[in-house]
Parts: C-alpha cells; structure tokens; sequence
C-alpha cells in the first residue's frame, strides 16, 4: 500500500492509485466517463495540467491537480491572528521595489523561496516576525535600498538614528 506519511501538511485531492479512481465528471455534460488525453506539469511547476475528453459528448477540458496546503495562520505583532496570504507578501515586496531595477520575476522567486521556507518550517502557526525576517534577508540580497525600505516600515524606526544604524550594516558587509 502507499505510504502517506511524506504528506503532513498537505492533503491530496485527486489520487489516482491502484484500484482509487476518482472520477472527474465532464462540466458539459456531467458524464462521469471521461479520460485523460494529455498529462504535463503546469507552467508553475507546482501542479499537473490535464487534458481531458468526454466519452459521451466528445468535448475537451482542462483539470488540474495540485497539492492543497492546511491554512498556516500568522501570529502579528498585537497576538492577533490571521491565514497567510500569498498576495500579502507579494504585495509587501513590491512595495519595497517600487521605482527600483527588480524585475517581476526575480521578485516572484523570492516570493517562491520565502513561501517554500514558511511551508518547510511544518508549523500551523508563525509568528509574523519570521517571515519579516525571511523577507528582509531576501531583499537585502536582491535590492539594498529596497531592503532599507521594508526595514524602516517593518523594525518602525522612530528616528533617524535607528536609521542610520540599519544603513551602517548594510555599508558594513
């Protein structure tokens, strides 16, 4: 039998295995009898696209299998908590990029390697200041004055010492 312990955070949804078959019913139709006529990891390299054929129509469709993740929720500041959000990090990002020479893709791997470091950690519950921390090192490396940026916002310098003191590390390595 298989062994479905590599799958602590994840819950598989569509499993095809041995004698499991979950049928796919055709959204024309609803025919329960479809197949599968082409199979290849999508564009995010995360899912499998499949190209499928209705038995009793003839009509194609797309599916796609993905892996879905158990909400993570974000303990902020204030203890208050809150499900993490993709979109919330992305857009934090490109804030600290605006008007800088980051193009939109090495600004989705960073996303993608801070995402993959946050799902690593197997943990239901982090706290905001490990992801703070996980964007900051990642902006450091890719834009300094980007990183200077969410610095100021995330550590909230009162003035313009603390300030002075983030730009010294930077000056430093």
């Amino acid at each position: 039998m298989f062994d479905f312990s590599f799958a602590r955070r994840y819950t598989i949804y569509y499993i095809e295995i041995e004698r499991i078959i979950v049928k796919m019913k055709c959204p024309y139709c609803s025919n329960p009898d479809t197949r599968v006529v082409d199979s290849r990891p999508a564009e995010d390299g995360a899912s499998i696209r499949r190209r499928r054929s209705c038995d009793l129509c003839g009509k194609r469709f797309t599916t796609y299998e993905k892996v879905e993740t158990i909400p993570l929720i974000i303990i902020k500041k204030d203890n208050t908590r809150e499900q993490y959000s993709r979109m919330k990090l992305e857009n934090g990002v490109i804030r600290a990029c605006y008007k800088r020479p980051v193009s939109a893709e090495k600004i989705e791997q960073m996303v993608d390697r801070i995402e993959t470091s946050i799902f690593s950690l197997e943990e239901k519950e982090i706290p905001s200041s490990v992801i703070g921390e996980m964007v900051m090192d990642g902006l450091k490396d890719l834009d300094e004055v980007a990183y200077v940026r969410f610095a100021s916002v995330y550590r909230e310098f009162k003035d313009v010492n603390t300030f002075m003191d983030e730009l010294k590390k930077i000056l430093d390595r």
